[in-house]
């Protein structure tokens, strides 16, 4: 009986301390999210070598805002993107910073979330983000000719969902 008592309290112990998965695209989602782009050649060394990151408006950085369309614009989140050490990296992923977009160099993308959903499970593959923005499942802002001519990494950033951990639940607003 003590050892069934003990084992349920250890028990109850490590369920409260593991920790749910945040909801996509939240501000901690998109922390997550930051941290992935960092360790994916494509979207830091090949987003640099194509000169996608060079495109700042001499701000030193690009903005990247994405929601869920059925959450609303007010659970927007952003990440900043700059170069460094030859690389397009992430140095902030979280609650919106920038509220002002400039989308001659930055990005607002959103989708319904069965779409970032089916995004996630699926194959990382160039055509993928044209025909989302094709068929309008992505609603896009920003330099589209830029976006075409980085399509590979454009597929990496829209299968993010299948790679970070998260809950359905619309963020927090």
């Amino acid at each position: 009986m003590k050892c069934t008592a003990i084992a349920l309290a250890a028990l109850a112990v490590v369920a409260s301390s593991a920790q749910a998965a945040p909801a996509l695209m939240s501000a901690e989602w998109t922390a997550q999210a930051c941290e992935y782009w960092n360790t994916n050649p494509l979207l830091t060394t090949t987003l640099y070598e194509k000169e996608w990151i060079k495109n700042d408006l001499g701000r030193g950085y690009k903005i990247v805002h994405m929601y869920r369309t059925d959450c609303g614009a007010a659970t927007m989140t952003e990440m900043k993107i700059v170069s460094k050490d030859q690389k397009a990296i992430c140095v902030y992923g979280g609650a919106v910073q920038h509220p002002k977009m400039e989308h001659a160099a930055d990005y607002t993308m959103h989708a319904k979330t069965a779409k970032w959903v089916e995004w996630g499970a699926g194959k990382p593959s160039t055509f993928l983000p044209m025909k989302a923005m094709m068929t309008a499942a992505l609603k896009f802002q920003g330099p589209k000719p830029e976006a075409m001519t980085v399509m590979e990494p454009f597929a990496e950033f829209l299968i993010l969902p299948g790679k970070i951990p998260y809950d359905k639940a619309c963020p927090a607003k």
